[in-house]
């Protein structure tokens, strides 16, 4: 895989106001993305409520995605999961439809080990390496925390091509960066950090914000990546409001309320995620005027 750089938009999924996935919504939001300079979308992780999908409504959004993409943009397919053979057969359904890549999520919930998470995504690699995997190591969500000597170590795992780092640690971002082999991917996974963590040799960063302001994720990661420390700066202190806001509560439901008010999609979200309250709604509105996203 040519390696991807740049704005990566961590997709909303939209559903329709009974609560089943809006295919409809889904294409107009990757031709949206691709149409404002996206550089890459990916689909179906936290912010795309994998959570609560069934495995045959993950796999219809992945097929979908790649379909209404045609090549225009590369799709990288949330194929994580808590079950080793679980993640298998998903990464095996993304490869099948034609996704570019995947990505893999530190198994959640189930606590595993440094070398129970060398073990499942190393078995991951063997079964499905040529549909290129990039780790994701979130433990604010996960809880299990993968440690810098266990991606090390998945570093040289044939198939396994970068990582999400999503501790908003610059430090262990720095770590990373100095310490993978030539060639690995090092991306953020935290909207606040992400200019820093570029500035600091990253090749892209998985974004949240993407979602309502993806041209100006797009020209941020182009600056960041350059070394344009001037132009990226501009850009993040008019974003940092809404990188805030679109965090007052779990992700992503003030997502789901800033998209339906640009009218990007619906709020609907399903249970146990649910509407974002409404004392919220004046900060996260003026987050996202003020950010020049609504006129």
């Amino acid at each position: 895989m040519h390696m991807i750089t740049g704005s990566i938009v961590a997709l909303a999924t939209p559903f329709n106001p009974d609560g089943s996935v809006d295919y409809a919504g889904l294409r107009k939001l990757v031709d949206w993305h691709i149409a404002e300079g996206t550089d890459c979308i990916g689909v179906v992780g936290t912010t795309g409520e994998s959570p609560t999908v069934s495995v045959e409504e993950h796999c219809e959004i992945i097929r979908v995605a790649v379909e209404q993409a045609n090549k225009r943009v590369p799709i990288m397919a949330g194929c994580g999961a808590n079950s080793t053979a679980e993640a298998i057969n998903l990464a095996k359904f993304a490869r099948g439809v034609g996704a570019d890549c995947q990505l893999q999520v530190v198994p959640y919930y189930n606590k595993p080990t440094q070398e129970g998470q060398y073990q499942h995504f190393k078995a991951i690699a063997e079964a499905t390496g040529d549909l290129p995997i990039v780790l994701y190591n979130v433990p604010g969500r996960s809880v299990a925390d993968m440690q810098h000597d266990t991606v090390l170590r998945l570093t040289q795992v044939k198939g396994i091509v970068g990582i999400k780092e999503a501790t908003g640690n610059i430090e262990r971002a720095q770590w990373l960066i100095r310490d993978v082999p030539a060639g690995f991917a090092v991306y953020s996974g935290d909207d606040p950090t992400a200019v820093a963590l570029m500035l600091c040799g990253g090749h892209g960063n998985v974004s949240v914000t993407a979602n309502v302001a993806p041209r100006d994720m797009h020209e941020l990661c182009v600056a960041a990546i350059a070394g344009d420390s001037k132009k990226a700066m501009a850009i993040q202190k008019r974003l940092m409001p809404v990188h805030k806001q679109l965090f007052c509560e779990a992700n992503p439901i003030p997502l789901k309320w800033a998209m339906s008010r640009m009218g990007l999609c619906g709020e609907t979200m399903r249970l146990p995620l649910t509407p974002m309250s409404r004392h919220l709604v004046p900060q996260v509105e003026a987050a996202l005027r003020d950010a020049g996203l609504l006129k």
